[in-house]
């Protein structure tokens, strides 16, 4: 079995930075049609990446994961063409219209957004001809176990989130953003209403909770749960983050490395997908970069506080106890007396259930105590006094330890140093098996310090810091200790290692697509609602191959004028907030008494009425599109076919990005952001 470690790539450079810390693939959006909207990039700088990333046997994932319009398709197939062209090892795709054009013979990789949860879905995936398929977050180990006995006999792999940010919807299944600001999850554009706050009420309209942030999830963390997905059948790991900042991607990258190759040792049977081995020039820590709470989800099963109810931000670990505020000044002592503070560091504390942040302009010891000058106002910090209880979420020594090179990445060789008729040959085999040789024409002269000879021979031939490869052994068989100049076996190494290079480069196969079975295998259902995300008529060709008779349009198609489920998600406010009927049962006085009555969610005056669904134990978050939306073109709509993406081989002139495809203007909702993911 392969473990693939899989890391987000923002840009080429991220991802080249997640390789060096130990990623075996790196998944990044393309000019388009991605799943983050804003992280596109031009293809000259993914031809790059994956040059860079093949070098070490990883992979290159494009995000091809929206949904499309018909007058996009042409469009995206263009894209995909490119992508084959730039080197790119597999397609991420949502939209099953995308099966129906002439792709390149690249692998396809079902994303999440295709709501993978059931053996029934997943088995058709696999028919369908997907090699890889990412599982839905919310699934439990035998739920996974199960899916793995489905699609094994296709050979397919499965890649599950092992951590970042957790979308509360199952993925593909969330409405809200467009239906309030017209910026759609299934196009890669979610304003992140879940981030929000909002007020429940029970079915008599009372107040279960005020102004808390009741979608919002803690961030997923799996590290403990690593070699149970493994034996439940999950081959590749994947790390969320395509917003997130370059100390994220080379911290959790380096984290999950470090667990992986733990796991790797004691199980011998387990193989790493990708070559070399990396050396960190830091201590990787999750804990100290961008989370809202650590949670493993559903993975062992449902638990009682999964949610980050309180903050959506990253409010980092606790550091200490505010002892005294003087003018422009607070002292502090921390919780672990080998604790440093730092100018620069970041600090905050909770004040009426918001986060209030206190930036560090000075930090000085005095004896026992730390006395912090803040680059704000004291005075106006509300709530700070003596026993405030304090986190830091900005480490300015750990943030610049990330900010220089912080890994190496290198590829063992074994070197071995022979006699020819001419002179001497140099021959590599990498930790691969793959060799090379290279030869230099020299007389033979004898060492005149034959004692010296072979060590200075080691030496030289060993200097490969300029490469990506490290000496494993080094042997030397000559007849005789031979003077050999440095200069010869500078060059002879030189040449050695650009054999090398292209010998791994020939190596090493491209990746194809995986073939439908035949006949088509039938979609396990014949009807579909809004909830398949059919945007195109290439999808709905696809579909009625596969035997679906009825089929509705994507939500996005503006065609939903009533109330209906703009989220459908596996958290359960009834359950966080004790009022479930499973959790009643069998407690005396209360069994029966609690029922799974419909709930009201309101923020900044939008209303929600949550449905509960018992036997598959979900939660519906029920309204409408708003009028406006309705009655605006659907996204893509005006944009003719004959007006394609342009695909710019290089930046154009003046810096600008890609050209990308008009869309209709997006809402400008009123609606309290929260921050970024």
């Amino acid at each position: 079995m392969r473990l693939e470690l899989l890391a987000p790539a923002k840009t080429a450079d991220f991802g080249i930075a997640a390789i060096d810390h130990g990623a075996d693939a790196v998944y990044i959006g393309g000019p388009a049609f991605g799943a983050r909207a804003n992280a596109g990039n031009p293809l000259a700088d993914i031809a790059r990446l994956a040059a860079y990333a093949h070098r070490f046997n990883a992979r290159v994932l494009l995000a091809l994961n929206t949904i499309l319009h018909d007058s996009e398709l042409e469009a995206a197939r263009t894209q995909a063409w490119a992508a084959y062209e730039a080197g790119v090892d597999a397609l991420i795709v949502q939209d099953m219209g995308l099966l129906e054009l002439d792709l390149p013979p690249l692998a396809l990789h079902a994303s999440t957004q295709c709501d993978i949860r059931s053996v029934d879905k997943a088995r058709f995936l696999a028919q369908a001809g997907f090699s890889q398929m990412v599982l839905a977050r919310e699934l439990g180990l035998d739920e996974i176990r199960a899916v793995r006995a489905a699609t094994a006999p296709f050979g397919t792999r499965l890649e599950f989130f092992v951590h970042g940010a957790l979308c509360v919807a199952f993925s593909g299944q969330c409405y809200i953003s467009h239906a309030h600001t017209e910026r759609s999850a299934n196009r890669g554009d979610c304003s992140q209403d879940c981030r929000l706050p909002y007020t429940l009420l029970d079915e008599a309209g009372r107040v279960v909770a005020y102004d808390r942030h009741l979608l919002s999830m803690k961030d997923n963390n799996q590290t403990a749960n690593l070699e149970a997905l493994v034996d439940a059948g999950v081959d590749a790991f994947k790390i969320e983050g395509r917003y997130k900042d370059l100390g994220y991607v080379k911290n959790i990258t380096a984290h999950y490395r470090r667990e992986i190759d733990r796991l790797l040792e004691g199980r011998p049977a387990l193989r790493r997908a990708s070559s070399g081995r990396t050396t960190f020039l830091f201590t990787p820590d999750p804990d100290k970069t961008f989370h809202r709470g650590a949670t493993d989800y559903f993975v062992q099963g449902r638990q009682a506080d999964i949610g980050a109810f309180d903050s959506p931000k990253f409010v980092g670990l606790p550091i200490g106890t505010v002892t005294r505020v003087g003018p422009g000044w607070f002292e502090m002592t921390t919780t672990d007396p080998a604790d440093t503070l730092a100018n620069g560091d970041g600090l905050n504390y909770l004040h009426k259930r918001e986060t209030v942040g206190v930036p560090v302009n000075t930090a000085e010891r005095r004896g026992e105590v730390w006395r912090i000058v803040p680059n704000v106002d004291v005075a106006a910090l509300p709530g700070l006094r003596p026993g405030t209880a304090l986190n830091r979420n900005g480490d300015h020594a750990w943030e610049q330890a990330l900010a220089r090179k912080s890994s190496e990445r290198r590829i063992a060789v074994d070197l071995r140093l022979s006699e020819t008729a001419e002179g001497f040959a140099l021959r590599l085999t990498d930790e691969d098996g793959i060799a090379a040789e290279a030869g230099i024409a020299l007389g033979k002269t004898p060492a005149a310090q034959a004692e010296r000879s072979e060590a200075t021979l080691r030496e030289h031939l060993g200097k490969l810091g300029t490469t990506i490869y490290a000496a494993r052994r080094i042997d030397i068989d000559l007849t005789a200790p031979w003077f050999v100049p440095a200069s010869a076996i500078n060059a002879l190494r030189r040449a050695a290692v650009e054999r090398l290079d292209a010998a791994r480069a020939a190596a090493r196969p491209r990746s194809v697509r995986q073939p439908p079975v035949e006949p088509p295998a039938p979609y396990p259902a014949e009807s579909l609602s809004f909830l398949a995300n059919i945007y195109n008529d290439a999808a709905r060709r696809f579909y009625a191959r596969h035997g679906v008779r009825a089929m509705a349009a994507a939500f996005e198609a503006h065609e939903e004028d009533g109330e209906v489920p703009l989220m459908i998600t596996k958290h359960c406010l009834r359950y966080s907030f004790n009022l479930c009927p499973k959790q009643a049962k069998g407690v005396t006085g209360v069994q029966g008494q609690v029922r799974a009555a419909p709930m009201t969610l309101v923020s900044d005056g939008e209303r929600y009425t949550l449905t509960f669904d018992c036997r598959p134990c979900e939660m519906h978050v029920v309204g409408r599109m708003k009028k406006h939306i309705l009655r605006s073109p659907p996204p893509a709509a005006g944009v003719p076919a004959s007006a394609p993406l342009v695909f710019h081989r290089q930046r154009p002139q003046g810096g600008g990005a890609p050209a990308k495809t008009a869309a209709a203007p997006a809402g400008q909702g009123r609606r309290r952001r929260p921050p970024a993911q």
